[in-house]
């Protein structure tokens, strides 16, 4: 018998903003902060996925185009016990407002350095935010 875990398969944005801070959403009735974005759709491409969702979630229109590819990145999921949440990542640069839609409940910008003192889902912690501090370790 497997007892490989299930998989969710997400496209996740990591939004920046003018300022430098990154866009987390809180989905209604959980409390971890986590990338925007959400699950792909089948015969679905990853790119139009997270342009769908953050157009639901956050009334914000993207360019699937403009969504720079960073990776897969894979980590235990939030709100599903015995899951794993496997997103395609999407780097993009933001200068529009946005507002909680659907089942989004709250939007925080934090400094990508910190955690905003929010509780942070595992992929936006250990993976995410981890990866994109070295990002700019590297370019700095």
């Amino acid at each position: 018998m497997s007892t490989s875990p299930r998989i969710i398969h997400i496209a996740a944005a990591l939004l920046i903003g003018p300022d430098g801070r990154t866009l987390l959403v809180r989905k209604r009735g959980t409390e971890a902060f986590m990338q925007p974005g959400g699950k792909i759709e089948p015969h679905e491409r990853p790119a139009h996925a997270l342009a769908r969702e953050l157009e639901e979630e956050l009334g914000l229109v993207i360019d699937p185009a403009h969504a720079a590819f960073l990776g897969q990145f894979s980590a235990p999921a939030a709100n599903e016990p015995g899951f794993v949440v496997q997103a395609e990542l999407f780097l993009l640069t933001i200068d529009a407002d946005v507002r909680p839609a659907a089942e989004i409940e709250e939007v925080r910008w934090i400094d990508p350095a910190t955690d905003g003192q929010l509780t942070l889902a595992p992929l936006t912690r250990d993976v995410i935010l981890p990866f994109y501090r070295a990002s700019l370790t590297a370019i700095a």
